[in-house]
C-alpha cells in the first residue's frame, strides 16, 4: 500500500524537504534533470512503496515482471548515501548505499546503478552490487 508524506516532511532520500526534493517528481510529475535526482526519487518511492513511480522510472526493456516495491514484514528504510555520480551524455552511473532494518537487524544495499536518458527523460537501466561473488 502506497504511503503518503506531508509536503513539509523530510524527504526519505535525506536531501531536503519532501515537496522541494523527491516530492516534485513523485507527486507533481516533474522530470528529474539528472540521474542522481532520479536515483534519489526512486529510493524515496521504494520507501513510500510507490509501485507506479518505480515502474515508470525503469527503462522499459529491462523492467522485470512482478511487484517491485514489496518489502519484508517489518522492514524499515533507514537512509541513503550517494557515493559517486558520473554522467556522460545520455548515460550515467550512481553508486549508493541504502540502509534498512528487518527484525531489529541492520542491512545495507550497495549498488552501482546505470541510467540512460531518452528524449530528455532519465530511466533506471540496471545495477550491479560491488563485492558480490560472480
Amino acid at each position: 500500500m502506497r504511503q503518503r508524506l506531508d509536503a513539509a516532511a523530510a524527504c526519505p532520500c535525506g536531501a531536503g524537504c519532501y515537496a522541494d526534493c523527491c516530492g516534485r517528481f513523485i507527486e507533481q510529475g516533474a522530470l528529474p534533470q539528472t540521474a542522481q535526482e532520479l536515483m534519489r526519487s526512486r529510493y524515496s518511492a521504494y520507501v513510500l512503496q510507490d509501485e507506479v513511480y518505480v515502474r515508470t522510472s525503469w527503462y522499459p526493456r529491462t523492467l522485470p515482471e512482478g511487484r517491485l516495491t514489496a518489502t519484508e514484514p517489518g522492514m524499515k528504510w533507514l537512509g541513503l548515501a550517494v557515493k559517486h555520480h558520473v554522467e556522460n551524455g545520455d548515460a550515467a552511473t550512481v553508486e549508493f548505499v541504502a540502509r534498512y532494518k528487518i527484525g531489529g537487524r541492520a542491512h545495507r544495499l550497495h549498488e552501482v546503478s546505470r541510467f540512460v536518458r531518452e528524449e530528455g527523460r532519465w530511466y533506471y537501466l540496471d545495477g550491479s552490487f560491488p563485492g558480490e561473488e560472480k
